[in-house]
């Protein structure tokens, strides 16, 4: 769907992207991580043509960016931008007009949108009557309805109550399955481990990490299992490390030493019964803590 070459980006002395190279296939969800000053922002920019690179390339569906790509891409900014004095449904009509639906469809995407998002009853109401959540609401259908093949979610949860996050995560998970990309920026680790296929994290204007959540999880696993044993009948090695004592039940952190998850098991099955074994993988939040902070001290 997308592919990026090369891509580079100053302001002044300020290096914003370095040489980013980055491929999104189609029909995924695909996180872009990173701190904030990482470069997410200008690469954003760059691909919905606010701003241009000053070197390198992006080409959308095999063809470089144009006037005509714009059409193709939805994007939610981080801040949002809606006409305070206009009401819901003719804001709604406004945008999707300027993305090319013609009167009669927009209006029939507008009741559609209104109605899936549960907010019809709102549809003549001025935006400043809104609360947050619900403008939240309208900005979202606004970036989706003319039916984007490539949309970009910069922090698409912030603002929602937890009911309407769940809302809104179940219809971006319809889009992908619908065949929609989505490029998803967001500091929500949980969002990232929940929706995101593949990612790739960006610090300092260069591109860290890449590529899906497992093959990603793997390369930084711990060798390690946490295992939960009961009814211990002899002494463990001297290497397991027991962190808590409980009831007669020991838990323990036990490295895997090269063995598969089977053997582990079998050995351990001389000890005690197993109540629980799980390979220790870091969590998306723990893998960008330690990378940034990684990546800091070069």
């Amino acid at each position: 769907m997308l592919r990026i070459n090369q891509l580079s980006k100053s302001y002044g002395t300020h290096v914003a992207l370095n040489r980013l190279d980055l491929e999104v296939p189609v029909g995924v969800i695909f996180g872009i991580l990173g701190p904030n000053g990482a470069g997410k922002t200008t690469l954003i920019r760059i691909i919905n043509q606010i701003i241009e690179q000053d070197s390198g390339t992006v080409a959308l569906e095999g063809k470089p960016l144009s006037a005509e790509t714009i059409q193709k891409i939805g994007y939610l900014p981080e801040e949002r931008g809606l006409y305070k004095k206009m009401s819901v449904a003719d804001q709604l009509i406004y945008f999707s007009r300027i993305k090319g639906l013609d009167a009669q469809e927009s209006k029939r995407r507008v009741s559609y949108w209104l109605e899936k998002m549960d907010i019809s009853s709102w549809k003549s109401k001025k935006i400043e009557d809104l609360s947050k959540g619900m403008a939240q609401k309208v900005q979202f259908i606004a970036t989706v309805i003319h039916g984007p093949s490539l949309l970009i979610l910069d922090e698409p949860f912030s603002g929602f109550d937890p009911v309407n996050a769940e809302l809104v995560k179940n219809e971006i998970l319809d889009l992908k399955a619908q065949g929609t990309t989505i490029l998803l920026s967001t500091h929500r680790m949980e969002s990232v481990e929940l929706l995101c296929d593949q990612v790739a994290m960006i610090h300092k204007s260069k591109k860290i990490l890449d590529g899906t959540i497992n093959e990603i999880k793997s390369q930084f696993r711990s060798d390690r299992a946490q295992v939960v044993l009961n009814k211990v009948s002899k002494e463990l090695p001297a290497f397991w490390t027991v962190e808590e004592s409980k009831q007669g039940q020991l838990r323990l952190s036990i490295p895997m030493g090269g063995q598969s998850p089977n053997q582990l098991l079998t050995e351990l099955m001389h000890f005690g019964e197993v109540l629980s074994f799980q390979e220790q993988v870091p969590s998306m939040e723990q893998l960008f803590i330690q990378q940034v902070k990684a990546n800091s001290n070069e």
